[in-house]
């Protein structure tokens, strides 16, 4: 681990570094003029579950990175477990009939880790690509079995799968939709986000369950279940906002997609690893059995990029129909990577030696808790957690649930004066989401919570003195 003195920091010179990130750096999503005006946090170091920027200040990061950090940063096993890969073997060729054994490992690690029969796995750089990928098996398979009308895909409102053209154009976040890109609209559709929150007045969360069961086969029917190929579904929201579904949601469009003949894509990308307490969340939690499951971000806790598509027998048995002479033409020039599945094993390995996943069941309730106690204040609207993945919702208006004029940005206020205070939340418009490392402290809960509660007070007075909260 390095070590973190003042000498360390004061190698950076931290005016020469704002200046070269404003004028090379394009980040992901990049905000243009917020970027030239303000530069960006730039960061040095990082140890568990702080991170420091180059002036030496440190930070609660309750983000996790970007939901990944699962096991924390700086481990130095894991430095080692990656330094030993690259001596043995830095590259190897993916393609075709060539394997390395550490993603062969990997494959027969993820299988066994996986539910019922997804017992076949494809690697891939990381997230974005893991769907892109599942996108492309499902072509692949509807073809296969003599059914290539069968291509339409549905997904939902408010969902976030991926910044490829294809998996950005799948999930459906309104913030995502920026007007200078263009979105593949053909054979792609999206029904209701299921927000409870949200959910239409009057309804109880049993009426707006069926509400969207029923509209989901609806859709199928409006297209033709022998057009429809897949649903693309997300256990619990991640970038849209932490959107919990209604109880028993999961279990009922599956049963739905089973009785259409339509494939069930578990984006577990997010969910994965540990974050809810299980490696897969999909069966453990909510009761389903994906036809495919794609995953990345807690594989490597974000010391390498990977990610996987993992898909059942079923599919394998048709695509790969012996004397048809297929050819799965797709890949990738980092998939399988020797170092990359080499951090995936380690990680793998911390997270059962560790009994992490159990700490998470402890310090998830914990968070669950604590951040109930927010819910009074004012300007929050909503508190909604599960376990290590966690949203505050502003509103301007708690009784109607009205929201802020979007240019106030009330997220960013409130991440601002946390951030000056060592803790980041991540902004999202209305929200705060945080998504922080597995091996999370009680104590390190209380310090999220009461700096989160000090921020919302001071940002409610402040609003309130300048007339843009009625306080209500």
């Amino acid at each position: 681990m390095t070590t973190l003195t003042p000498a360390f920091f004061a190698q950076f010179d931290q005016d020469r570094l704002t200046a070269a990130d404003q004028a090379h750096y394009m980040h992901g999503y990049h905000v243009f003029d917020e970027h030239r005006e303000q530069g960006a946090l730039n960061i040095a170091a990082a140890e568990g579950a702080y991170i420091y920027d180059t002036a030496g200040n440190r930070y609660l990061d309750a983000v996790g990175g970007m939901w990944c950090t699962n096991i924390g940063l700086g481990r130095e096993e894991m430095a080692q477990a990656i330094a030993d890969q690259v001596r043995q073997l830095a590259y190897s060729n993916p393609f075709s009939d060539m394997a390395n054994v550490t993603a062969i490992e990997l494959c027969e690690k993820l299988a066994s880790l996986a539910p019922g029969d997804l017992d076949h796995v494809f690697l891939t750089t990381g997230g974005s690509t893991a769907v892109d990928t599942a996108y492309r098996l499902i072509q692949f398979y509807q073809n296969s079995r003599g059914k290539p009308a069968k291509k339409h895909v549905i997904a939902r409102h408010g969902a976030y799968h991926g910044s490829t053209y294809l998996t950005m154009s799948i999930g459906n976040k309104a913030a995502d939709r920026a007007p200078e890109f263009d979105f593949l609209r053909d054979k792609i559709h999206h029904v209701s986000c299921p927000h409870p929150y949200r959910a239409p007045e009057g309804m109880s969360e049993a009426d707006f369950l069926d509400f969207l069961v029923a509209e989901f086969e609806d859709k199928i029917l409006s297209l033709g279940a022998e057009r429809v190929a897949a649903f693309f579904a997300e256990p619990i929201m991640g970038s849209g906002g932490v959107i919990i579904p209604p109880r028993g949601y999961h279990k009922r469009m599956w049963e739905v997609c089973q009785l259409h003949d339509v494939l069930y894509v578990s984006d577990e990308v997010v969910t994965s690893f540990g974050r809810l307490g299980k490696f897969f969340a999909s069966e453990e939690l909510f009761g389903v059995q994906p036809d495919i499951i794609t995953t990345a971000k807690g594989l490597t806790s974000g010391y390498l990029p990977l990610g996987a598509c993992i898909f059942s027998e079923r599919i394998w048995q048709v695509i790969g129909e012996p004397g048809k002479g297929r050819c799965f033409t797709h890949g990738f020039t980092y998939s399988g990577h020797p170092v990359s599945c080499a951090s995936a094993l380690k990680n793998i390995e911390i997270i059962e030696r560790e009994n992490l996943l159990a700490h998470v069941e402890d310090v998830g309730a914990y968070l669950e808790q604590r951040l109930q106690t927010l819910a009074g204040l004012p300007l929050v609207g909503d508190v909604r957690c599960q376990r290590l993945m966690a949203c505050v919702e502003f509103v301007a208006d708690k009784r109607s649930k009205a929201l802020f004029p979007e240019a106030l940005n009330i997220g960013e206020k409130i991440h601002r004066r946390a951030q000056a205070k060592g803790l980041l939340v991540r902004p999202i418009v209305h929200l705060n989401v945080m998504s922080p490392a597995l091996t999370i402290t009680h104590a390190q809960v209380d310090e999220i919570v009461e700096t989160l509660r000090s921020c919302i007070l001071e940002t409610a007075a402040e609003l309130q003195r300048s007339g843009q909260y009625a306080g209500h």
